[in-house]
């Protein structure tokens, strides 16, 4: 399988001047091609192949005066630029028509000079001298290696974030690391005040790293505002503000790492809910608090995890009630208010903690039987009332109502 290994770079102030160069001709590839198939498709033509947009855009653009400056970087990355316009494009028709799965696709957007710049060269592009990449037409490039590249890598693609940092993101096969098996299997539920609870009991905080550093951010984002457009104090706040957004990303992406390696490295099987973050996040009292979290970010982390070590990583429906069912005996309660944390069974009389009765409820749905009271999956247990079908009240219960419930 392929992965990502990324490393910080320290460019010396002439090379930052040819990595300027090469951005904003990479950019401007991409948005010269990009208005091109946006002014045809609005005259009623087909969009042009990509063969025909890279002679168009860099080898005739080389020839014409006001685009001259392209023959001054290298041509690889231009021609990426193409490519990846050609693939945002693919992308879109395929989500258009039903093809691809998840969210629809938008089509692609034109780049803009102060937000995230990057430049993908391939093999005749770039080499690793020593601790030095080689970039063409660039130089040598100062790397931090924090760890060996596990093989010859195909790609490697320049970043500068909107921080000014630089980054060399390089596209390796691995091999997979299957680890040993475990007995352990594991449910986890997700939340905003804990991060996640574990079906065997452990509960872990999440890092909140923009809930701790609002009011900062809050003031930089002020001092922005007052700033004139285009001056030089300006531009130094928008660098301070951006720097404290890439430490909040940090710290958030470093939390969910090390956790979901922590977990993938103790159980063989992790069962997770398959959750709307999307729809979650327009409710206007909540969504800065999920945004702050990271879930799908953690999803993403767990599913290319289990598959890179050989784990069994499940999603179940988001339309199970884990929170409404005791996991003991599967007698089904009903809605239950958020604050409302602990609530005792009226069937078997246990005594549940919300989010770890979830958790193991989670567990159980995903196909994996849970240890702690030997409730398996497709198992129907009897009630103590006579009624031999889950989620029946037995008759002692059917005259209870929600509000007895909550005394």
């Amino acid at each position: 399988m392929k992965a990502r290994y990324r490393f910080r770079c320290y460019p010396t102030p002439s090379q930052k001047l040819a990595l300027a160069k090469l951005f904003g001709c990479v950019r401007v590839v991409w948005n010269d091609a990009l208005a091109f198939c946006v002014s045809e498709y609005k005259g009623g033509k087909k969009k042009p192949k990509n063969s025909e947009l890279q002679k168009q855009f860099i080898t005739q653009a080389k020839k014409l005066e006001e685009r001259e400056w392209l023959s001054e970087v290298s041509s690889v990355p231009l021609q990426q630029s193409l490519n990846d316009l050609e693939q945002a494009y693919s992308n879109f028709f395929a989500s258009c028509k039903g093809n691809r799965k998840g969210q629809r696709v938008k089509p692609p957007k034109f780049k803009k000079r102060k937000s995230k710049q990057s430049a993908r060269f391939v093999k005749t592009g770039f080499s690793i001298k020593g601790k030095k990449v080689y970039l063409a037409k660039v130089g040598n490039l100062e790397v931090v290696w924090s760890r060996e590249l596990p093989s010859e890598a195909s790609s490697v693609t320049l970043i500068k974030d909107s921080a000014d940092r630089y980054f060399l993101s390089f596209v390796v096969e691995i091999k997979l690391q299957i680890l040993p098996e475990s007995e352990n299997s594991v449910g986890i539920d997700l939340g905003i005040k804990t991060f996640a609870t574990l079906s065997n009991g452990q509960k872990i905080e999440a890092s909140k790293p923009l809930k701790k550093r609002i009011q900062k951010l809050r003031k930089f984002a002020k001092q922005l505002s007052r700033k004139t457009k285009g001056s030089k104090r300006r531009e130094k706040a928008r660098k301070r503000l951006a720097k404290l957004h890439a430490k909040l990303s940090d710290t958030r992406t470093d939390f969910l790492h090390k956790l979901s390696t922590q977990i993938i490295r103790e159980n063989q099987a992790i069962v997770l809910e398959d959750l709307n973050v999307s729809g979650l996040v327009k409710n206007r009292k909540l969504s800065r608090a999920i945004s702050d979290l990271g879930w799908r970010t953690f999803r993403t982390f767990l599913e290319s995890k289990s598959e890179k070590y050989g784990r069994d990583f499940r999603v179940i429906n988001r339309w199970e009630p884990t929170s409404q069912q005791c996991s003991c005996c599967g007698f089904k309660i009903g809605k239950l208010d958020l604050s409302i944390r602990e609530w005792i069974c009226l069937n078997c009389g246990e005594s549940h903690d919300r989010d770890v009765n979830a958790a193991n409820n989670i567990l159980v749905a995903g196909g994996l039987p849970e240890t702690l009271n030997g409730r398996g999956d497709k198992q129907k247990t009897t009630n103590t009332g006579g009624s031999s079908q889950r989620g029946v009240n037995p008759p002692e219960f059917q005259q209870l109502s929600i509000f007895d419930l909550l005394k």
